[in-house]
């Protein structure tokens, strides 16, 4: 729980092709080898994710720390399923590693939608409530024997200050293209807000990929990779990353939160932010618009508290 990024493995990441999918499905679920195998329009950075026929979705772990959450998710996606208001996935079939693929993997049912975007979204107050009462049903469901935080989920749910080594590298690199004190201030504010609550179930990655509209309203959730029992606090970063305003308001309301956990959220939306344009800085570009556009959202709710 004490490490510091420097000390986390970089995972050795290797993307794999349709032909793999198809050839590892054939070994495997012959019973599926006549289905399409296709790769989906958006791929993440934990799996290469295809889609199998028209009601399937195949997911093949990248790395080695990735493929951790696949036992995590076969054990508690289903018990998770029935107690929430939105469709998440559920595991139809776990395959094994062979002499060319090293990792276990996962087929899913597939959830349709279009991942939600501020764009998108028919009203971003009711959104941010719909996001929200998930939230609170999640974080109802006994979390007795879950997963703690851990490089299963890059210890989300534990504490900020495992990142605080990464955060401040960030700021350095940002010197004089962001305001870096108030940056640093509202970081520091974070770290002096420990958790010392009881356990919950969190998703870990509560963001706009990972959200499912359908008419303009969200209706799954999706990709618990990160999920486990702990500290709530990293879900709330969707307050900064996606609304504003009514509907951050609205969204903080229905989840009753304290101002402590707020803090902490504000801090796990903060560093991913910084690490990003950080990482963007490094690399010789701009500031990209999407971490550009969180931070100004924590910059302002700092200077005019919501």
């Amino acid at each position: 729980m004490n490490e510091t990024p420097e000390l986390l493995p970089r995972p050795d990441r290797k993307t794999v092709d349709v032909a793999v999918a198809g050839r590892l499905i054939a070994a495997q679920f012959p019973q599926w080898s006549d289905l399409e195998v296709r790769p989906v329009d958006a791929q993440g950075w934990d799996n290469c994710t295809f889609r199998l026929g028209e009601d399937m979705l195949v997911r093949l772990p990248t790395a080695e720390e990735y493929a951790l959450a696949v036992e995590k998710e076969h054990s508690w996606l289903p018990v998770l399923a029935p107690a929430l208001p939105l469709e998440i996935p559920v595991p139809l079939g776990r395959g094994v590693p062979d002499e060319d693929f090293p990792h276990e993997w996962s087929i899913y049912r597939w959830l349709g939608g279009e991942p939600a975007d501020r764009a998108v979204v028919e009203d971003l107050t009711t959104f941010g409530v719909d996001v929200a009462e998930f939230l609170v049903s999640l974080q109802r469901i006994d979390p007795t024997g879950g997963p703690v935080p851990g490089l299963h989920n890059w210890f989300r749910g534990g504490p900020l200050a495992t990142y605080d080594g990464w955060a401040r590298a960030s700021l350095r690199t940002l010197d004089g293209l962001i305001p870096t004190e108030t940056a640093e201030e509202i970081w520091e504010r974070a770290l002096r807000t420990p958790w010392d609550g009881r356990p919950v179930w969190f998703h870990g990655d509560i963001a706009s990929g990972n959200l499912l509209l359908k008419d303009g309203a969200l209706a799954a959730v999706i990709d618990f990779g990160t999920c486990g029992a702990g500290d709530p606090a990293c879900d709330l970063a969707i307050a900064w990353t996606m609304l504003t305003g009514k509907s951050r308001a609205a969204f903080r309301d229905r989840l009753e939160v304290d101002e402590a956990t707020w803090r902490r959220g504000q801090g796990w939306a903060l560093w991913k932010a910084l690490v990003v344009c950080a990482g963007a800085v490094g690399d010789g570009e701009g500031l990209p618009a999407d971490a550009s556009f969180v931070l100004e959202e924590i910059l302002a709710a700092h200077e005019r508290p919501d």
